[in-house]
């Protein structure tokens, strides 16, 4: 499946280069998320519903190990 169509987007935490990140991309399923240095690996495809639950959990602090 090639999604290089879709309108991917870089975290704005990934510094000036945006090469040590994940770009991220709305399909009509949900989300494609892709590593910035390696665009020639397939996606991760997420549904809606697992994305925005990600984000959540990722919000909460769910995922901070102090």
């Amino acid at each position: 499946m090639n999604l290089d169509h879709l309108d991917w987007h870089t975290s704005t935490f990934s510094g000036e280069n945006g090469a040590s990140c994940v770009e991220v991309a709305p399909t009509p399923a949900g989300v494609a998320v892709r590593d910035t240095k390696d665009r020639t690996r397939a996606p991760h495809l997420h549904s809606a519903t697992a994305w925005r639950d990600f984000l959540t959990a990722l919000r909460k602090g769910e995922f901070d190990h102090s």
